[in-house]
């Protein structure tokens, strides 16, 4: 038995999201059944967090376990072949020791969102990125988001759903940028809460169009009141960008 680190990349549209649902699709479902067509047997894949419906991945982490002595690249290679029509690839297979965990061996992950703020709506990018039909401002965003920074309570950002044991996190990294056409917000810490990012994200745009001010911002977070959260932003402009070990 050999364990196998994947990386992998997904357009998270067709999907209920990446953990197994029954009579749904899902990203971890569709790996499954091409792990286990490649391996002959039922197998399971690990995944290093679990993307809502509609999110996408530029590299998720995953393990899995396969019977089958295979070169690292013909693991890669037979599970792409197996996912068929499925938007999603494995972009490298990679022989780790038996105790590597994707999820729980994760020190960091981060994660990209894609907006861009024009009044023509979108050809090409539509359902990838964040259409906000009005000039925002990047730099304010980029401002009022530090105080974000650090170890907080983020009530105020986390979904009713979420299921994580306490409120406190601590995000070590919150970027806004504008590249080209696009507005980049760039979050980095080692977990999220439930729609955290998006959450953050909605009310930063807040502050963008000039409705919210920084302080705004501030009073928000130190709330802890789910109430006080601004527009959640939509699945389809979110990415998972890296898982760290």
């Amino acid at each position: 038995m050999t364990r196998y680190k994947l990386t992998i990349e997904y357009d998270g549209a067709p999907f209920s999201g990446w953990q197994r649902q029954d009579n749904r699709p899902s990203v971890q479902g569709a790996l499954e059944a091409a792990a286990s067509a490649l391996d002959e047997r039922k197998v399971e894949v690990f995944g290093a967090g679990r993307t809502d419906a509609g999110v996408h991945a530029l590299a998720q982490v995953a393990h899995v376990d396969l019977v089958k002595d295979l070169r690292p690249d013909t693991v890669r290679d037979a599970i792409n072949h197996h996912l068929g029509k499925n938007p999603v690839a494995v972009l490298d297979a990679e022989p780790v020791r038996d105790d590597f965990e994707a999820r729980f061996g994760a020190i960091k992950r981060s994660y990209l969102y894609r907006l861009v703020d024009r009044r023509p709506p979108l050809a090409l990018e539509r359902g990838r990125v964040w259409r906000v039909p009005q000039p925002v401002d990047v730099q304010d965003m980029d401002k009022a988001a530090q105080v974000l920074i650090g170890h907080h309570d983020f009530s105020t950002f986390r979904d009713a759903q979420c299921q994580a044991k306490s409120p406190v996190k601590t995000l070590d990294e919150i970027r806004v940028s504008r590249v080209g056409a696009e507005i980049y917000f760039f979050y980095a810490a080692r977990s999220f809460l439930h729609r955290q990012v998006r959450s953050i994200t909605g009310s930063l745009v807040e502050v963008g169009v000039g409705k919210w001010s920084a302080k705004d911002l501030q009073n928000a977070l130190q709330s802890c009141d789910r109430s006080r959260c601004g527009p959640v932003a939509p699945a389809h402009g979110l990415y998972l960008e890296s898982v760290g070990y």
